[in-house]
């Protein structure tokens, strides 16, 4: 399915005409409720297009889409102007590079609908997903609906993947604590692939400041608001495989909110579940030592210049560990890794960089 483009750009067209020039349909049940799509965007004049383009694909018809642009300084200015101007159902907020949850929460307190979903400005939504996810949440009343998702990171392989996603799914529900233990902790802890019922999230905004690990903490202070939790094995959400990506850039001091998320998780989990304090902190040794890998990839002149950082993961990790049943639930490579850490911070640094190098 195509966007028209008239040829100065993005055609004008209500959503309605949109609808039928794209699906030859009429939009699905008018008096559904209305979804507000969230989507963040720094720098993304490459990708927001087609992003916007895969949600204007959707079948469910009912959409409002919140553009917020934080401080781009490329043209993603220009790209936004031209899909407010195409479609009636596009808001366009600006910011100030204040980061993604400060984004995600303007985008929150400027929407409408009773349903929310977030969706990152290079990634792309299966056409049915808002559809699927709706009826995932009418049909159990639940208060949060999730789904699978599917990796892509070219043109070629994303229409692959789209035309090869499955689009049936069996359902899963959980309560609250189920999900804590058997989802969250178990490495669902995305904001994104979800569907989220008004009255809960406005009630809970996400963590300011935070270049990782914002979603997981939006999520564990979500869960004493929530009745229900549905998630389907739809793969629904397209998660563009970006080179650029936070994991793939080398250590800048922000990583280290890698740590400082486990470090908020814990003190939230503890306050839910006191009896998880021991798999929660097998999640904080691994924050700490993917947060030292990325110290050891520095150059040695430059590591030694981090070495505030580095002090700080040897401490968090020394106090971590000292809760009972950790070191038994990490993996052996884990064990050998926070031990020889643990013991011997520097040669730990050294043999690492030697190693990947």
């Amino acid at each position: 399915m195509n966007l028209p483009f008239a040829a100065g750009g993005l055609e004008k067209l209500s959503f309605a005409q949109w609808a039928d020039s794209v699906t030859g349909k009429t939009i699905m049940n008018k008096n559904a409720p209305l979804i507000s799509v969230i989507i963040p965007v720094y720098n993304g004049q490459d990708y927001l297009e087609n992003c916007i383009k895969s949600i204007q694909n959707q079948t469910y018809g009912n959409l409002e889409l919140i553009i917020v642009n934080d401080g781009s300084t490329d043209a993603t200015g220009q790209v936004c102007e031209r899909l407010r101007e195409a479609y009636d159902n596009v808001r366009i907020l600006t910011l100030g590079d204040e980061g993604v949850s400060v984004a995600r929460n303007t985008g929150i307190e400027a929407s409408k609908g009773e349903l929310i979903t977030f969706v990152d400005a290079d990634d792309r939504l299966h056409p049915e997903m808002l559809q699927k996810l709706y009826d995932c949440m009418d049909s159990t009343g639940s208060d949060v609906a999730g789904c699978r998702f599917f990796l892509w990171g070219s043109e070629a392989e994303w229409e692959q993947k789209l035309m090869a996603a499955e689009t049936g799914g069996q359902l899963r529900t959980y309560d609250a604590d189920d999900y804590l233990r058997e989802a969250l902790l178990c490495g669902n802890s995305r904001c994104w692939s979800k569907l989220y019922r008004r009255k809960i999230v406005e009630q809970v905004r996400f963590q300011e400041k935070l270049s990782i690990g914002e979603d997981m903490l939006f999520l564990l202070r979500l869960l004493p608001l929530v009745h229900r939790i549905t998630e389907t094995d739809y793969p629904g959400y397209g998660y563009f495989q970006n080179p650029e990506g936070a994991i793939k850039r080398a250590f800048t001091p922000s990583y280290m909110d890698q740590i400082t998320c486990w470090q908020l998780a814990r003190e939230e989990v503890l306050g839910m579940d006191p009896g998880l304090d021991a798999l929660v902190c097998v999640h904080y040794v691994m924050a700490v030592m993917l947060t030292a890998g990325k110290l050891a990839m520095l150059p040695g002149a430059v590591r030694r210049e981090y070495q505030a950082y580095i002090s700080v993961c040897h401490e968090r990790l020394r106090e971590v560990l000292r809760t009972e049943g950790v070191y038994g639930r990490l993996s052996a490579g884990y064990r050998v890794k926070a031990g020889l850490f643990l013991l011997w911070p520097k040669l730990y640094l050294a043999l690492y960089h030697l190693h990947k190098e």
